[in-house]
């Protein structure tokens, strides 16, 4: 599975969780992707506000972590979840697929792509041991590229898409509205632990 098809639900999280004896982190900080109306291009400034969201996510992703030790990176966001480390190297992961899959998007017809098992690529070796800073310098390049890329394209061009296979049809609108998404999405997760952890 990939791309937590829970992120795909219509409706946001409204409601957290009554107060536990332990700490708990909310698995939605930001509230649920809203998934928009198929068919329905995003007016040009929403566009462009997106776009600019996918443009900041490498600072924030860096500023998210910053300062933090070894021990505090192995820390999970939340009971049974990826460590801090992880979620950086998801975010990598995840967003390489993304930039790909518009890629082939704008040069092939509606091309189907694959999902891929993200807990599972979250337990290989790098993602739980490698340095932080190997995939914030790979977010930093992508999105540079992938702001380039995505400013360039015509109105009509975000009309294309992929046929997801788990999801179905995605635009390279609807693509780019789920990743700015999915970008806050994890800084929060770091965000809201450093916060309750006074860190």
């Amino acid at each position: 599975m990939s791309l937590h098809s829970s992120h795909l639900a219509n409706d946001p999280e409204t409601t957290h969780s009554p107060p536990q004896p332990i700490v708990s982190y909310p698995r939605y900080p930001i509230g649920r992707f809203r998934r928009p109306e198929v068919g329905v291009p995003l007016p040009p400034e929403e566009r462009r506000n997106t776009i600019a969201l996918l443009a900041e996510l490498p600072e924030q992703l860096r500023n998210a972590v910053e300062g933090l030790d070894g021990e505090q990176l192995s820390t999970p966001y939340r009971e049974g979840s990826w460590t801090v480390r992880q979620v950086v190297h998801h975010v990598a992961d995840s967003h390489m697929h993304a930039f790909l899959r518009i890629r082939l998007a704008l040069t092939e017809d509606w091309p189907p792509v694959t999902g891929y098992d993200q807990d599972a690529w979250a337990g290989l070796h790098d993602s739980a041991l490698a340095p932080v800073e190997w995939s914030l310098e790979l977010v930093e390049s992508l999105h540079g590229r992938w702001v380039m890329l995505l400013q360039s394209l015509s109105p009509e061009q975000f009309q294309r898409g992929f046929k997801h296979a788990e999801h179905g049809p995605m635009t390279i609108d609807f693509a780019t509205q789920l990743y700015a998404w999915h970008g806050r999405h994890h800084v929060a997760h770091i965000t809201h632990l450093r916060a309750a952890r006074g860190w």
